[in-house]
């Protein structure tokens, strides 16, 4: 139900260093909260959002010092009175002027959307009211624990993107799969493709005219049934090592989506693991504003590093130390 803002009127926005650089439709999406993106679009290809008194496209970025007109609109009175919990204090394992790395819990969705009101992002702004920007620079799925990035300029952001797009942020993760892994280091190179279910459930699968993915998995450890991996992404297309490894027999104790669901029941009523086990446990890049090299590690969770422990009591380790 949409319902109208307290006032409908043209509005004028001039551009500061928080959003110098950003595309105009990301921009008008963050700022007009509750309008459906569609709508914004349609106000850029009609004209009525402008930049300096002229139309601007939807790629067009913003400049430090733009005046950008926004025309009358309409919010959803939900997003209006959706109250975000302060909650805890999210655990910060690296902060600097420029962005932040927090480790995520498992079970949180890192934005709201899609059934969810709200996520880590929006209850980071609660938390901190006095930031001028606080925005996701990538993303995990909500059963994923781990490091996350946030950009706190835009400038960092914008370089953030870029070094992802050209591979410069190694992105470390732990796992545990059902099967026993027989390689040390193998290369996955394949296309993934995204889709909707019946049920509009987001879901996606190893298709030949799919996305290109790239995955380097390593095994770290093994025993009669299940095998501790480490892989490393090359790209990060959505759910991509559940999905790799899914294809290659491999499924992820816990996966809800992609996994061997009768495991899942066992092992959450005689192991007590009651969520996916996959970690994001490190992370290397360079500072996207002093070009140092950056590397964060978040250990693994008490559950998961108890899941080990029971593997190692109640089951025969034929490989090495985890490295």
């Amino acid at each position: 139900m949409m319902a109208q803002s307290k006032k409908l009127e043209v509005r004028h926005e001039q551009i500061d260093a928080a959003s110098e650089g950003q595309r105009i439709d990301n921009y008008l999406v963050r700022i007009l909260k509750g309008v459906p993106k569609s709508h914004v679009y349609r106000l850029l290809r009609s004209g009525q959002v402008r930049v300096n008194g002229r139309r601007a496209s939807q790629t067009y970025r913003l400049q430090l010092e733009d005046v950008v007109r926004i025309p009358p609109v309409q919010v959803s009175t939900a997003s209006e009175h959706r109250v975000v919990p302060v909650g805890y204090a999210l655990p910060v394992v690296y902060e600097d002027d420029a962005l932040l790395v927090l480790d995520k819990p498992a079970g949180q969705a890192v934005h709201g959307g899609s059934g969810v009101s709200y996520g880590v992002i929006e209850q980071l702004r609660k938390q901190r009211p006095e930031a001028r920007m606080l925005e996701l620079a990538h993303r995990l799925d909500r059963e994923t624990s781990g490091l996350l990035i946030v950009a706190k300029k835009r400038s960092a952001l914008s370089a953030l993107h870029e070094l992802m797009r050209n591979g410069g942020i190694e992105k470390h993760y732990i796992t545990v799969v059902s099967g026993r892994w027989m390689n040390p280091r193998q290369h996955i190179r394949t296309p993934l493709y995204k889709y909707l279910t019946a049920d509009g459930e987001r879901r996606v699968r190893a298709q030949a005219d799919g996305k290109e993915a790239h995955s380097i998995v390593s095994l770290r450890r093994r025993w009669q049934t299940m095998s501790e991996l480490g892989v490393e992404l090359k790209t990060g297309r959505t759910h991509q090592i559940r999905v790799h490894l899914t294809h290659q027999g491999f499924p992820l104790v816990g996966d809800d989506k992609y996994g061997d669901f009768a495991l899942n029941k066992r092992l959450a009523k005689e192991a007590g693991l009651t969520r996916m086990f996959l970690h994001a446990a490190r992370l290397q890049f360079a500072h996207p504003i002093t070009g140092e090299v950056v590397r964060v590690e978040a250990p693994l969770p008490p559950e998961l590093q108890a899941f080990l422990t029971r593997l190692d009591n109640n089951e025969v380790r034929d490989v090495g130390e985890a490295v």
